[in-house]
């Protein structure tokens, strides 16, 4: 995973895990100024409409492997409840939906997989479990976004580290036709060449971001029968 991202910085590692859930604590490779937090993360605190403008500062980016709880919570939240178990957001909504566009401009991320899970309709009701990974089992790279919660006082959360959470969505898109018959949905994946540019803390640009997530292909993924352990 290290290599095939060019990782420069572990600043923490996560077990592999064959099935991930929401609130797991899983692997993100990001870029930007080493720390705990990144620097400017306490100035995402307060209202949504007052942090649009706010940018990751990157005076020195590095490519970091760390560790992020999946389900993103938005900065500016007080509190943390079931609204916001962000695990997913939509490719065609990420930069305009107050709990995400800030972290669209300033803040992606790479969530490495060897691939995930679906499970399809049957007729009858049922459901059959699919494995979607890359034909030769290289590891893919979803594009997601990470914010930085600041815990309050007195309370203890999992993954938390100097007070900090570290919390990551995966961005989604419609499905290519021959996935879209297990399920409508599909992880946006981001291929190598691209990895640079997606993770750039120096793009920050709505238009620009929005039109590097539309020029990301859809990479064609082999559908296993087979249930997670």
């Amino acid at each position: 995973m290290i290599a095939a991202f060019d990782v420069e910085m572990v600043s923490a590692s996560t077990p592999a895990c064959e099935n991930v859930r929401p609130t797991s604590t899983v692997a993100v490779i990001t870029e930007g100024t080493p720390g705990e937090p990144p620097d400017g993360a306490a100035s995402l605190e307060g209202n949504p409409t007052t942090t649009e403008d706010t940018v990751l500062s990157a005076k020195e980016p590095r490519r970091i492997l760390r560790h992020a709880r999946w389900g993103l919570i938005p900065s500016w939240t007080k509190t943390l409840d079931k609204r916001f178990l962000l695990i997913n957001a939509r490719a065609e909504t990420v930069l305009s939906k107050p709990s995400f566009r800030v972290a669209a401009r300033s803040r992606r991320a790479i969530v490495p997989a060897s691939g995930y899970y679906e499970w399809m309709k049957n007729p009858d009701g049922t459901k059959t479990p699919f494995f979607l990974h890359a034909r030769d089992e290289t590891v893919l790279g979803f594009a997601g976004l990470y914010e930085w919660w600041k815990v309050p006082g007195g309370v203890e959360l999992r993954g938390a580290e100097d007070g900090w959470l570290c919390s990551v969505t995966i961005i989604t898109r419609s499905a290519t036709d021959s996935l879209g018959h297990i399920h409508d949905r599909m992880p946006v994946i981001v291929p190598p060449a691209s990895v640079g540019t997606w993770l750039d803390p120096e793009l920050s640009d709505r238009d620009e971001v929005d039109a590097v997530l539309n020029s990301l292909p859809e990479v064609a993924l082999i559908p296993t029968e087979r249930a997670p352990s």
